[in-house]
């Protein structure tokens, strides 16, 4: 038996984030997406938290096993900006042609692929997509101009649902891996939400 010392990469920054909403309207998951993706660069932060669920099975008084379940998992993004276009298409919010924007109503929340980019030390980086979520929660906070700049940020809460039969949540690609796919980039994983391993290979072998 031998021993292998690995010093994995360390983070960097976060990157971008990318947005495609799922074409469905009657507010169903459908699982195919506009054809347009939205990148912005705006992100300060990303906290992802998993919603786990623990369940012992007991047997002849003893634990015989452990069914563990992420139901879903909630993403906090502090931003800088935000299109606000997207963010009241996220809310269900109605905007007319005239630009007028009902919002706080009882309008239907769609789904959404979310993507975000990770980057570590020695130029490896974690692609990552949640292809089935929804808007949770937003903040607006606004601050008196001083004499001295302030950032001043807001945070959007969206939550990450599993999107098929093995209830996975996020498809990602890292390449400080060993098994990291030959032609890869950001541009390419993102150029549509991947959710099968046949979505990845598509997505390489495009020019």
């Amino acid at each position: 038996m031998s021993i292998t010392t690995k010093k994995p990469p360390i983070k960097e920054t976060i990157g971008a984030q990318y947005v495609c909403f799922d074409q469905s309207e009657s507010g169903e998951y459908s699982g195919t997406y506009n054809e347009e993706v939205e990148k912005t660069a705006v992100v300060k932060s990303v906290k992802v938290t998993e919603n786990s669920e623990n369940t012992d099975v007991y047997a002849s008084g003893d634990v015989y096993d452990t069914d563990s379940s992420t139901a879903s998992t909630d993403i906090e993004v502090e931003v800088i900006a935000f299109p606000a276009e997207t963010l009241a298409r996220m809310r269900g919010d109605v905007v007319d042609a005239g630009g007028l924007v009902l919002s706080g109503g009882k309008g239907s929340r769609p789904f959404f692929a979310y993507g975000k980019v990770v980057k570590l030390k020695r130029g490896k980086v974690r692609l990552e997509w949640y292809p089935k979520c929804k808007l949770a929660e937003n903040t607006d906070e606004t601050k008196t101009k001083e004499e001295s700049f302030s950032e001043q940020t807001d945070t959007i809460t969206i939550k990450a649902y599993p999107f098929n039969e093995n209830e996975d949540i996020k498809a990602m690609v890292d390449t400080s891996s060993q098994n990291v796919p030959e032609g890869i980039t950001e541009e390419k994983f993102f150029a549509k939400p991947i959710l099968t391993k046949e979505d990845l290979a598509a997505a390489i072998a495009t020019e």
